[in-house]
């Protein structure tokens, strides 16, 4: 086949593709990465890294905090099968355990999120410029609203947008992904967290809003 019958071929496939409607999709099972937080309209700013265990509904997310020289923070292990999370804090060597909202897990579109759009992020105007993802939106408990993009290809995420009447926009931006997780204990809480009784609250936290709390946190922390 030549040149051109190829180029044909890529064409056909590209046009029966974009005629299909975008699909609700899961990310692979094991993943870690990067993110960015702000929160409070920009009031608050967190980074730090965040890996992912799809089989277990397992998720551990670490801030980036740094004290002078020397870097601190506090994290979170989020255990969805388990309703419940892990508030770290490696500075005082302690831990709390507290109950966990687990209707919305993070990697992967809900049956339910409705479509906004697809769009190339980037430029379409030549191979590599532009990443194809698909915007959905949806409701949360307790009157809240969000908006998350994934890319069409791998159903990778890439931005959450989350409003709350009591906190305002939550805003993450993941990206630096990688197909897999480095170390299997980060889904095991420190061995100083074996005391931690679990604490039972009224309005549970959701992954945002411990991601939130985690910012909080951090900032009294650096300050």
């Amino acid at each position: 086949m030549n040149f051109l019958g190829v180029l044909t071929c890529v064409s056909v496939l590209l046009a029966a593709a974009s005629t299909q409607a975008p699909k609700h999709c899961v990310s692979p099972p094991l993943m870690s990465g990067q993110f960015t937080l702000m929160a409070g309209n920009g009031v608050y700013l967190s980074t730090g890294s965040i890996s992912s265990d799809a089989f277990g509904k397992r998720m551990r997310v670490r801030n980036n905090v740094m004290v002078g020289n020397q870097s601190t923070g506090i994290d979170e292990l989020m255990l969805f099968n388990e309703e419940a999370y892990y508030e770290i804090n490696w500075k005082t060597i302690s831990c709390k355990k507290k109950q966990l909202d687990s209707s919305f897990i993070p990697m992967h579109v809900p049956e339910d999120a409705r479509l906004m759009g697809q769009v190339i992020m980037g430029s379409s105007s030549s191979w590599g410029m532009g990443v194809l993802v698909n915007t959905w939106y949806g409701t949360l408990p307790n009157n809240g609203s969000y908006s998350t993009v994934f890319s069409e290809i791998g159903c990778i995420p890439m931005t959450y947008s989350v409003h709350y009447p009591q906190t305002g926009w939550i805003t993450l931006s993941t990206y630096n992904w990688v197909l897999g997780n480095v170390n299997p204990m980060d889904y095991h809480p420190p061995f100083f967290c074996q005391k931690a009784k679990l604490e039972v609250s009224d309005m549970p936290p959701n992954f945002f809003t411990v991601l939130h709390s985690l910012a909080l946190q951090s900032k009294k922390v650096k300050h």
